[in-house]
């Protein structure tokens, strides 16, 4: 899924390094793969220090729209997160409960074999049949648990932790524009100090300065409209991804199917419970 929402990407597709991977016959080593390597200790410190800016800046919003889209991915994260927690739990549960039934199973078969009375040791028989076909449908949805809908919503987790880092990462390009903002209303304000203790020595320099920060506002404030509007496409992108509705549905129409199954397997057992005299 990762893939094909990547290659689908017109600005991504023509990216060089996801050619060369995709085009390689093999892939490069990994590095830095050590639990404490020094980079994976940096990068560590390098979150810290970003959770840090994310509690201490603090944006005036001027955008309704990107305070709703934050929001709204906050709740989504949240909501997702408490989702995947209980479809993990059920995977597990459902593996115990294929386990005990497999155990059953062979309880039954034993007990089958062993039982004298001949319409109650075919049925045993006919019951551990169904049970061991029962078991066989819990490790099949187990499985459509853990590959369609749990790596599915770890998928869209991690695709949200993005999106919210594109968000920080905006705050963090305004928060850049305002501190040259600051820095140049000091170099103007020193500029006047200068022109009024007369020391045009000085001037030259102070009127750089000022130039150097006016051009570095200039782009700050570029960068930031650029980010604001990459992320409204992007936005826009993500929330038309239809392979999270296609998949749930896969999943729910799995559900419907073993259900079916079972319905199915217990209705030819019947004739074979009533006939035990």
């Amino acid at each position: 899924r990762y893939l094909q929402r990547t290659v689908k990407h017109p600005t991504l597709l023509q990216d060089p390094d996801l050619r060369q991977f995709l085009e390689s016959s093999e892939l490069p080593r990994a590095v830095n793969t050590q639990a404490l390597s020094g980079a994976g200790i940096l990068r560590m410190v390098n979150k810290a220090a970003d959770a840090v800016n994310k509690m201490t800046i603090k944006m005036n919003e001027s955008d309704a729209w990107f305070e709703e889209k934050q929001q709204q991915f906050e709740n989504l994260d949240q909501q997702l997160r408490k989702l995947h927690a209980s479809v993990e739990a059920l995977v597990c549960h459902r593996k115990e409960l294929s386990a005990n039934t497999a155990a059953f199973a062979k309880s039954a078969a034993m007990l089958g074999n062993s039982e004298d009375h001949t319409a109650l040791s075919r049925a045993l028989s006919q019951l551990a049949e169904v049970e061991e076909k029962i078991d066989q449908l819990h490790q099949e949805q187990a499985f459509a648990d853990f590959y369609v809908f749990s790596e599915l919503l770890g998928d869209y987790i991690r695709l949200i932790a993005a999106v919210k880092g594109v968000f920080d990462h905006r705050m963090k390009c305004w928060q850049k524009w305002q501190d040259a903002q600051v820095t140049l209303q000091k170099k103007r304000e020193a500029e006047a100090k200068l022109q009024l203790a007369n020391k045009p020595d000085k001037l030259q320099q102070a009127k750089d300065e000022i130039k150097e920060w006016e051009t570095k506002v200039q782009q700050g404030e570029k960068d930031f409209e650029q980010i604001s509007k990459t992320i409204r496409k992007e936005v826009g992108r993500f929330e038309a991804l239809k392979d999270f509705k296609t998949v749930i549905i896969k999943y729910l129409e799995s559900l419907v199917q073993t259900q079916q199954q079972l319905i199915k397997y217990w209705e030819a057992f019947l004739p074979e419970a009533k006939a035990i005299a």
